[in-house]
Order: structure tokens, then C-alpha cells, then sequence
């Protein structure tokens, strides 16, 4: 990797984050579009990757697999209601995978805006799968192809009317959802309101034929995501009954009169009976009375941070509470060292309380993004960088480990351990992790920076370029770093307009910190202390580390000031808490914010049969392979049958 940052021959154009007394957060998310990361970094080959790759594998995949087809056929339906059709689409939210699509396109603008997909710019294209979308919208907002294409035989998923089964398997709130995110993304990056206009309209009829008033349906999302995608459109237009309605959903989900038995998802045991739907669905209980982490990780990962939207913009100190106890209970209790979510396949959920296997662990990737989404809006509510620790160990393990270096292989389980089973594959039939990995990867600029007042958080180390106004001033400032693979940090004052003095918060990380996690389920077993340094134009900079997390400079800042960050970076062994009983006699190493793994493709041996020294010395060595990376070799030593059956001791490096 060149450590020498790039220097992006485009204009950067200062913008501001949405006004606090607007959008509510207590910390204001710096804009993706104001962040323009260096090429050939780490996370400049990933995004290069996804404009290379992912987003026109995405795209060609929506016209392989029809998802243009069903908004045509749609669009002929509400353009004259004779015309109907067989719905053939396999899912009921495959509507969902050209908004993801289009919401990872957006992103991607911004950094790479010269892209094209099949020869034509990607502005354009963008603009022409809108304008298919736009035509299959019925005229009082609904947008729903499974039943619009043929309203008296829909998708088998959808129900003989609107919202009929919308808290089973329609999955209608769940395409609204996601079509926010991507209404709001498209607006952020281009200025044009296109697919607002028809994120609005949809999100309009909702709030008309949804709710607790007369003649409105009660009923809530059956798969979470319309909470968090209505609180962004709420952001966006400043509308508060999107909020309201977000609010409503979560208000209204586990008030249900028990008498209602409603099948979701095909939940059965063994003896065929109904087994924990509730609880599948985060239904068992009234969302405030929630203190722990159940059910399906992805629908809860969304409902979580729509919890935390709705807290953070409400101030609503139920909601606060509530998601403090759930966000307790995962780091605590269920939480991979990898940063994944969700221990079993059996309904692709949380286990029990420190129920964390390691070979059936499922760790989908869209759980890990949505713990990532749980995690930065906890930051925004309180401030703690805590929760970008707990972000950040997900981001690089349990989330890029979801998608191949070139951007073209894809897991949906990320599991700890594995004897061969485990393959990336092209793509899925349900393709949600795919097409959420093409939206979350090209949005990594937003999660870099966030501001308060006269303080410019700088959350995640990446190269990069950042131009933002802070208190009305622009300001432009630039990280050069070779992170995660070492621990140093320039970051550079390249212009500003502001004449007084703001606060730039480094984040210490709790690696640094020797703290695994901000628990005691992983716990740092080799008694190593790590240090940091910071100098600001080469003296020890004036500052301190607060009580939140954070190393605090003010000062009146100049164009050239620089600031070096050096945080120790070694390996690390890491053991988890007595009661995961999965992890008993084991040890987990890692390096920085890097938990490494051990592959028979590296080793002439059996990874699965290694003993490690009680006292491990490891030796860090770079290697070109994989884009660049520094790998770990250790002595260590193998133990198994030989052919006469007698147990065998070899040493072997690792």
C-alpha cells in the first residue's frame, strides 16, 4: 500500500451538516459527500472494487433476474388496469435489490463520479432505473410490483389486500424502507428529488393507511428496516410525521392481543408447533420493556437502530433506556470477538446469553452492517467512542469478510471456524447480502467524521480528504495513514477559513486502550500494555483524553499544521469469558483492529489440531498478497494420531 496520499483532482465543495435544531442528533453525522478517500488505501481498493464490480454486477443482476421487469410490468398494469400479469418473482421483496443498488450508486458518486455501467455514466443510468420505478407507483403512492403486476393474483407472499400480511411475509414496509435509504442517499449525492418524490409518496400513503386512528390499518413491519429509512426521510425533508410514524411502528410492535396467532417465517419445531415467533419477530414484549437481544440478528439489528433514530431525534428517554439495555446485553453477552451478530441458523438469530459457537456460528453479513448501523447512531446519541470501537471491530471483520477482495464473491454467513465448507459464492437467490454489501461499502466515507458544535470527531483512520464547515467556516483537512496494518496517522490542516478555535476528538481506540471490547466477555490474555503519542507540528500537543473516549485538541488551527498520531500496534492474545463455553482452552489472536485467522491454505497442517505456546512469540512480516497485508507466524506445535495410532507431537510454525 502507498503511504503517500493521493492528492483527487476534483472540487470539493464545502459542505455543512443538516442544522441540529433540524435533524435532532445530539452529534451530527459529517455528510458522505464531503469525504472523498484516497486511492489505492485499504479502503480506496474496496471502493474501487465496488464502482469496478459489485455495483455493475448488482445492476446486471437486476436485469438478469427480472427485478426491471416487475416494475415494467407494473407500470403496464397502472397505465391501464386491463393489462395483468403472472407474477414470477421470487421473492416478495425483490423490489428491494435495484434500491440497494441505486443507494450504493449514489455513494459511490461522490468518490468515483466517472463511472459508468455498461458505457453509460452512472448519473444516467441511475436516472433511467428511476424512471422505471417512477411509472409502476400507483397513483396514491403504493409501490409494491408483487401486487400491483396483478392485483387479483399477486405474489403468493402478499395477501389478498394492502398490509394483509405485512407482519408475515409482504414484506410492503420492508421495501418502503429500504426505498428511503436509497431516496435519501440519491438526493445527498445528486440534488435531484426524483426518487424522493417517490420515497415521499409511498411513505405518504403509509402514514394514511397505517396508524392508530379509525379506519387505519394497526399493524407493523413483519422484517424491520421502514424505522430507520422513515427517521432519514424525516431528516431529509424535516417532515415530522415520517418520525411519527417510525415512532408508530415501534410504539405499536409486541401491543398485539396475544389471542391473534400470526405464523412468521416458518418457525416450527420439531413437533410442528408454533416456537418463538414472538421473539423472532422482537414482538415478545413492548419495545421499551426490551433489555435483551432475541430473534432473527438482521430484523433486530434494524429495529435496534431504528430505536436508537427514534431516541436520538425524540430525546425520548424510554427509548433511550431501552436501547442501552439491549446494546448492554449484546456487547456482553452476544457478541462475536469478530464483530459478528447472531449465533445460530435456526432462524438466522441471537443465541441465548454467551451462546457464541464457533463452526455453526451464522454471523450474516447483513446482521454485522446492521450492528454497524446500532452502533454509530449509539455514537450520535451519546457520543462515546465505545460505540466505534464496537463499529469498528464489526467493519473489519465480521462485515468485509461478507465480500471477496475483487468485489465478486459474496458470503452469507461468516462463521468462526470452518473445515472447507464455506465458499463465496457469485450471488444469491436472496440475494439481501449482496445487494446490502453494495450499498454499505461505498457509504464507508460517512462513518469517518461526525461534528458537534466547534468539534470535528475523527472517528475511523483512513486516507482520505475531508472539506466541511465548521460553526459556518470551511475547513479542508487530509489523513494520510497506512491503518489497519500500522498505527500511524497524519492528519493535516490543508485550508480553513475559520478564525477561531474548534476541537478535533481523536479517537483512542480501546485496543489501544487494552480493551477487547467495552465488556468483559473478551478480555486481553498477555498482559501487554500498548501506548500512544500525539504531536501537533512535532511538539507533544496540548490536549487530553476525555471521559469520552476521545483525545481532545483545541486550538486556533492553521493551513500546514500537522498532527501525528502513533498508536503501538502488536499482537495480541485475547481469551473470552468463562461462560462461552465454545471458547474454553481457546485463545483469539489479533492485531490492531485485525482479528487474524489461521488457514489450511497457509499451512502444510491442520489449523483445527494447533496447540499455541503458553507464552506465544509472534513475529509480523508484510506480504504483497491480497492487495497488501501484514501477516503473523508464531511457533507452535500439532497434535494428532500417527499411523500406528499413537498421539503425535510436532513443532510447526503457524
Amino acid at each position: 500500500m502507498k503511504k503517500s496520499i493521493l492528492i483527487i483532482a476534483l472540487a470539493l465543495v464545502a459542505s455543512s451538516v443538516h442544522a441540529q435544531n433540524k435533524d435532532g442528533y445530539p452529534i451530527t453525522q459529517v455528510p458522505f459527500t464531503s469525504v472523498k478517500v484516497t486511492p489505492g488505501t485499504f479502503w480506496g481498493q474496496r471502493l474501487q472494487a465496488s464502482r469496478d464490480v459489485t455495483i455493475p454486477l448488482a445492476f446486471s443482476k437486476c436485469e438478469e433476474e427480472h427485478r426491471y421487469q416487475n416494475f415494467e410490468q407494473a407500470a403496464e398494469h397502472v397505465k391501464d388496469a386491463s393489462k395483468t400479469f403472472k407474477v414470477t418473482m421470487g421473492y416478495s421483496f425483490d423490489d428491494t435489490d435495484p434500491y440497494k443498488t441505486l443507494e450504493g450508486a449514489s455513494y459511490l458518486m461522490q468518490t468515483y463520479p466517472k463511472t459508468t455501467i455498461n458505457g453509460t455514466p452512472i448519473d444516467k443510468y441511475c436516472d433511467s432505473v428511476i424512471a422505471i420505478i417512477a411509472k409502476a407507483q400507483e397513483p396514491d403512492g403504493y409501490l409494491y410490483t408483487a401486487r400491483t403486476q396483478n392485483p387479483e393474483a399477486p405474489h403468493q407472499w402478499a395477501g389478498t389486500k394492502r398490509w394483509q400480511l405485512v407482519e408475515d411475509l409482504s414484506h410492503e414496509f420492508y421495501n418502503l424502507g429500504h426505498l428511503c435509504e436509497a431516496a435519501v442517499a440519491h438526493y445527498n449525492a445528486t440534488g435531484k428529488t426524483t426518487l424522493l418524490d417517490i420515497a415521499k409518496k409511498y411513505a405518504d400513503c403509509v402514514c394514511r393507511e397505517v396508524g392508530n386512528k379509525p379506519g387505519q390499518a394497526k399493524v407493523v413491519p413483519g422484517h424491520q428496516i421502514a424505522e430507520m429509512g422513515l427517521a432519514k426521510l424525516y431528516i431529509a425533508t424535516g417532515d415530522k410525521k415520517y418520525l411519527e410514524q417510525a415512532k408508530f411502528f415501534l410504539d405499536q410492535r409486541g401491543q398485539v392481543d396475544p389471542s391473534w396467532q400470526r405464523r412468521r417465517g416458518g418457525m416450527y419445531d420439531k413437533d410442528g408447533y408454533l416456537h418463538k415467533i414472538d421473539e423472532y419477530a422482537q414482538s415478545h414484549k413492548p419495545v421499551l420493556e426490551q433489555d435483551e437481544a432475541v430473534g432473527h440478528a438482521v430484523r433486530a439489528g434494524y429495529m435496534y437502530a431504528g430505536m436508537a433514530d427514534v431516541a436520538a431525534l425524540t430525546q425520548d428517554k424510554g427509548y433511550i433506556d431501552a436501547i442501552d439495555r439491549i446494546w448492554e446485553n449484546i456487547v456482553g453477552k452476544k457478541y462475536y470477538v469478530t464483530g459478528g451478530v447472531g449465533a445460530t441458523s435456526s432462524g438466522e438469530a441471537f443465541g441465548e446469553n454467551y451462546e457464541l459457537p464457533n463452526m455453526s456460528a451464522y454471523c450474516e453479513t447483513c446482521a454485522a452492517i446492521g450492528n454497524v448501523y446500532v452502533n454509530y447512531r449509539m455514537f450520535l446519541l451519546h457520543g462515546q467512542s465505545k460505540y466505534i470501537d464496537v463499529l469498528e471491530r464489526s467493519l473489519y471483520n465480521g462485515l468485509i469478510s461478507g465480500v471477496s477482495l475483487e468485489g465478486d464473491g459474496f458470503f452469507y454467513p461468516n462463521p468462526l471456524e470452518s473445515i472447507g465448507q464455506h465458499q463465496r459464492k457469485a450471488w444469491f437467490g436472496c440475494a439481501c447480502c449482496p445487494s446490502n454489501i453494495c450499498r454499505f461499502i461505498p457509504s464507508f466515507p460517512g462513518y469517518i467524521y461526525a461534528a458537534k458544535g466547534n468539534d470535528l470527531y475523527v472517528n475511523l483512520f483512513a486516507s482520505n480528504t475531508l472539506t466541511q464547515k465548521i460553526e459556518g467556516k470551511a475547513v479542508t483537512i487530509s489523513q494520510e495513514t497506512n491503518y489497519p496494518w500500522n498505527g500511524d496517522v497524519a492528519i493535516s490542516i490543508d485550508k480553513t477559513a475559520q478564525k477561531k478555535p474548534f476541537g478535533i476528538k481523536i479517537r483512542i481506540p480501546g485496543w489501544v486502550k487494552g480493551e477487547v471490547v467495552p465488556s468483559d466477555l473478551y478480555t486481553y490474555a498477555d498482559g501487554k500494555r500498548l501506548g500512544y503519542s500525539i504531536l501537533v507540528n512535532g511538539e507533544k500537543a496540548e490536549g487530553s483524553l476525555t471521559e469520552d473516549g476521545y483525545f481532545t485538541i483545541e486550538r486556533k488551527w492553521v493551513k500546514g499544521d500537522k498532527i501525528s498520531v502513533h498508536f503501538d500496534m502488536e499482537p495480541r492474545v485475547v481469551k473470552a469469558n468463562p461462560n462461552v463455553k465454545a471458547d474454553a482452552g481457546r485463545i483469539s489472536v489479533e492485531r490492531g483492529p485485525v482479528v487474524y485467522c489461521a488457514e489450511w491454505p497457509d499451512n502444510d497442517f491442520s489449523v483445527r489440531s494447533v496447540l499455541l505456546n503458553q507464552e506465544p512469540e509472534f513475529k509480523v512480516f508484510h506480504s504483497d498478497e491480497l492487495y497488501s497485508v501484514e501477516k503473523i507466524s508464531t511457533e507452535a506445535q500439532t497434535i494428532a494420531f500417527n499411523k500406528s495410532g499413537k498421539l503425535e507431537v510436532k513443532d510447526v510454525t503457524l
